[in-house]
């Protein structure tokens, strides 16, 4: 598990975060006929240097919120507090100058880097379009200085992505992410298109740097082994909604939504990495599909899958509590710390 410097500063604070992608029908497709419902009144927060874990289902709004709390897509509604500023209320010249304090690595390095482009002019570029330096000589300086954090040759400036693998070419997507000396990287599966031999040197890399120059991280990812390896904290999504939030240690050793019971229990027993708990010693197989996030089912979003459900769980829909030493449960099984409870564990 990453062993991170702990600060109770919140830098990013994000609640009630919806983005409704409308679904139209008819002549030129003017009439909306429903909406995809991809992020639903998601609440999460970050602390100033540490990593958040981002996990969930494939469809179940990760990407989207990492994307939403850029702005890299418009948000329907809700507040992105960072560092005292709500991004939602700045307007396009505001959020551009902010945007050096916030930097994306993308999932796929063979598609995030301009094939047309040299090495030197992808990582340059962000340096460029804000004006940091005033002659080429600083910029290219500042170049090969981050070639050399990510642990390339700095004289690789005039290649191009293609003569590189994909863990080098990630490795340039990482310098780009720190050119401005952001305080926030969202990572959105930065090593899900590696081989596992290089998943691991890239995140222990993004460790070092976050060290080094004292990063703020959002890790997405649905694999168990690689958030439990990197994150102090790990939210958990179903359905565009945080249903647990707990710190590393919390959440594997002692899942509490069903939702995370399931997903731990998926994770192969010879796994050295993941820490065992009573919870995950037999294997939970989930009936059911995901209901569609276009319809999403009333109440609890996961009672149609649940083996634990109440008689409330479909009627209503259970907040984010604090159950006990800042672990957040969406569950009407476990109340808010001091509330009692609806069933005997």
């Amino acid at each position: 598990m990453k062993k991170g410097t702990q600060s109770e500063k919140i830098l990013l604070d994000v609640k009630g975060l919806k983005k409704h992608f409308p679904i139209k029908r008819g002549i030129l497709f003017s009439k909306q006929v429903g909406a995809v419902k991809a992020v639903d009144g998601l609440d999460l927060f970050v602390r100033e240097g540490e990593t958040l874990g981002m996990v969930g289902e494939s469809g179940c709004g990760k990407s989207t919120t990492g994307r939403l709390i850029l702005r890299l897509i418009e948000p329907s509604a809700g507040q992105v507090n960072f560092d005292g500023v709500d991004l939602l209320k700045l307007n396009k010249g505001e959020m551009r100058s902010m945007r050096k304090k916030l930097q994306m690595v993308f999932q796929n390095p063979y598609a995030s880097l301009d094939p047309r482009m040299t090495v030197g002019d992808i990582i340059a570029e962000p340096l460029r379009v804000h004006h940091v330096f005033s002659s080429a000589k600083e910029t290219k300086k500042r170049v090969r200085e981050l070639l050399d954090c990510v642990g390339l040759n700095p004289s690789y400036t005039e290649r191009f992505p293609h003569e590189f693998s994909g863990g080098q070419r990630q490795r340039i997507g990482i310098a780009r992410a720190l050119a401005l000396n952001p305080k926030l990287i969202i990572a959105d599966e930065p090593v899900s298109a590696l081989d596992v031999s290089v998943q691991a040197q890239v995140l222990n890399l993004l460790n070092d740097l976050q060290a080094e120059f004292g990063l703020t991280y959002i890790f997405i990812a649905h694999n168990l082994s690689t958030v439990n390896h990197i994150s102090d904290r790990v939210a958990v999504m179903y359905l565009g909604k945080v249903v647990e939030l707990a710190s590393n240690k919390d959440l594997y050793a002692d899942p509490k939504h069903p939702y995370t019971v399931a997903l731990m229990s998926a994770v192969p027993e010879p796994d050295p990495i993941i820490m065992r708990s009573e919870a995950r010693k037999k294997r939970i197989v989930l009936q059911g599909d995901i209901p569609s996030p276009v319809n999403p089912p009333s109440g609890c979003r996961f009672h149609t899958r649940c083996w634990e459900r109440l008689d409330i769980c479909d009627k209503q829909e259970p907040p984010l509590v604090d159950v006990g030493g800042g672990h957040y449960v969406a569950c009407h099984l476990y109340p808010a710390a001091g509330e009692t409870p609806l069933k005997t564990h």
